[in-house]
């Protein structure tokens, strides 16, 4: 009797029958081959590991704004690429969402999905973007993805896995995104929760004064309100926090002109209404909106925001606590020497843009964080870096 295989995938659901349903532990190893493999390129010198490094959370290993793809590896991507840390409870995009551990009869609106714009409905639909991106690894459809699997040293461990004919044109490509899908289910890999911050929640350790002050205005709403989208502590049903509440927020970022795609005056990259996502064209609510980022692991990072616009935590903090009360600071001046604010979005979508804490300040305000409130905040960040040794405390 044949046994239906389902991916998690809900934008794409299919079925698959095979006698024995695939062994987990294989699809795993069978998954983190192709995830390290570079022969899946056009290039032939780019995988999922060349923007997603181990050594760095599975985020990017360089201070580029965009990471360089395509056929000779010297197209620039349009976005960041983003940590796959902690991505395993991200759920599929919903215009509504009702969240029990908050208020479950609130309409908390937009949330979910993979990719800065959320269009992605799982990890599995989101492994497949890259295989096809002219930015990325650049194969031209499908099949040319089921060739290079056919000559990969793994080919027999494929067929294996999943079936005589899992190299078939048809079915290649959507086995090696479910291969993709459970290699990052491991959680030794992609979600150890085995930070400093974790073994506090734990009651393990103690946070220095530094950190813990630093948590303290994190938390506070009147000060960096972070918590409200970086969800900070252990919910109801005693899930540790991912740091994000996966919502869609407009927060202004300033425009990145170092991207190939911002040389045209006429480009905007407007997240969840597009250009990448079509699906919510023409409700203009969503344009400006990016889904909100885990800040787990966020100090190994060297690029921050969807496009890549800056380069160290102290100027991320920097821009949230002033970008009200000093916009000059990070955006340009119009002709007439007035400053042209959320200088990416187009106008008639400004009123999108976030102005709660820290943001409901005005131009010649005194900023919300101080020298000292923004060092403190960094050394907290630090203590959501992975792999942290518990030591004996006295």
């Amino acid at each position: 009797m044949s046994e239906t295989i389902k991916t998690h995938d809900q934008d794409d659901v299919y079925t698959m029958q095979l006698r024995t349903q695939p062994d987990f532990k294989k699809m795993q190893a069978l998954g983190k081959k192709i995830f390290f493999d570079p022969s899946l390129s056009a290039s032939g010198k780019m995988s999922c590991a060349s923007c997603h490094s181990p050594q760095f959370a599975f985020g990017p290993p360089n201070a580029r704004s965009t990471q360089l793809g395509g056929i000779d590896l010297k197209d620039m991507g349009t976005r960041a690429a983003p940590s796959l840390r902690y991505q395993q409870n991200v759920p599929a995009f919903t215009e509504h969402h009702f969240d029990e551990d908050i208020d479950e009869s609130v309409d908390q609106g937009a949330v979910g999905g993979h990719d800065w714009d959320g269009r992605a409905a799982s990890i599995h639909a989101q492994s497949a973007m890259p295989l096809l991106s002219k930015y990325e690894m650049a194969n031209h459809n499908q099949a040319e993805v089921a060739q290079k699997l056919r000559r990969a040293p793994y080919a027999a461990e494929f067929r294996d896995t999943f079936g005589k004919d899992a190299l078939d044109d048809n079915k290649a490509f959507k086995w090696t995104t479910l291969a993709l899908e459970m290699y990052q289910q491991d959680p030794k890999e992609f979600y150890p929760y085995n930070s400093k911050y974790d073994e506090f929640l734990r009651g393990k350790v103690t946070l220095t004064k530094q950190e813990q002050h630093g948590l303290d205005v994190f938390n506070d709403p009147n000060k960096g309100n972070c918590a409200s989208c970086h969800i900070s502590r252990i919910s109801n049903t005693g899930t540790f926090p991912a740091f994000s509440d996966f919502g869609l927020i407009a927060i202004g970022v300033p425009r990145n002109q170092e991207l190939t795609v911002n040389h045209d005056p006429n480009f905007y990259d407007m997240g969840a209404c597009g250009p990448d996502r079509t699906d919510l064209k023409g409700k203009t609510q969503y344009c400006g909106a990016f889904r909100t980022p885990s800040l787990r692991n966020v100090a190994l990072r060297k690029t921050f925001f969807h496009n890549g616009k800056f380069h160290d935590l102290h100027q991320v903090i920097e821009f949230y606590s002033t970008r009200e009360t000093n916009p000059e600071k990070w955006y340009p001046k119009n002709k007439d020497g007035s400053i042209n604010k959320y200088d990416d979005l187009p106008k008639q979508y400004h009123g999108n843009i976030n102005v709660d804490a820290p943001f409901n300040r005005k131009k010649g305000d005194k900023p919300v964080l101080n020298a000292t409130e923004i060092r403190d905040m960094i050394a907290f960040l630090n203590t959501l870096t992975d792999g942290y040794v518990v030591k004996n405390e006295k």
